[in-house]
């Protein structure tokens, strides 16, 4: 995730000590840091594919205990922050088209239609 298309900050997977966002603005991407958010990024998303695989086994065991939903519940929304975090930071990086209603493309889920009553 190294190939940056603009100089703009970079919302970093990390916050300060009081929960505020960190930032950086990247040179050619490739720098300590930005390298070092790369990896970062990477394990939390691992992270949240084994939370994935983690609640299908406890939810199709149909035998929960109060105390394993609640983990799970917890563990399920601090996985959901932090994997919203890496898709803000991402999407921040993306580079923007021209005119987006000029060509009429719309980006899709998987190139599946929209949905009825879709409206930008």
């Amino acid at each position: 995730m190294t190939d940056h298309v603009h100089a703009g900050p970079r919302l970093l997977p990390w916050t300060t000590a009081d929960g505020n966002p960190c930032f950086l603005f990247p040179g050619d991407g490739t720098g300590y840091v930005s390298r070092l958010a790369d990896r970062m990024e990477a394990e939390q998303l691992g992270s949240a594919a084994v939370l994935i695989e983690e609640a299908e086994r406890v939810l199709s065991g149909r035998a929960w205990t109060a105390g394993e939903l609640q983990l799970l519940t917890v563990q399920l929304k601090d996985s959901l922050v932090v994997v919203h975090r890496v898709a803000e930071s991402r999407g921040a990086r993306l580079p923007v088209p021209d005119d987006p209603d000029k060509t009429g493309d719309r980006p899709t889920l998987g190139g599946a239609p929209e949905p009825s009553g879709w409206a930008p």
